[in-house]
């Protein structure tokens, strides 16, 4: 996958960071015994998914793959033309 953008997008980059913020809250209140703040922590890392796909929504995340288009060597001559007129002569 070379020169693929795959995920470096500031949508990626903010969901990602917003999880693993969530995801230290998590383990902090885990260790200490609470289960409110590790609750809380989950939250946050659901927060991180959702705050990503409205980036992404907003045009801030990897565009779609597009079709590909076969263009013609002459601009002004559509493909099924092109064959049209070689076969003709």
């Amino acid at each position: 996958m070379a020169g693929s953008s795959h995920g470096h997008t500031p949508a990626a980059w903010t969901g990602v960071i917003i999880a693993f913020i969530g995801f230290c809250i998590s383990g902090a209140f885990m260790v200490m015994n609470q289960p409110l703040g590790f609750w809380g922590g989950m939250v946050v890392v659901a927060l991180g998914g959702v705050v990503g796909m409205a980036m992404r929504a907003a045009g801030l995340g990897q565009p779609k793959t597009a079709h590909h288009v076969v263009v013609s060597p002459r601009a002004d001559v559509t493909p099924r033309a092109e064959a049209v007129a070689s076969a003709e002569g």
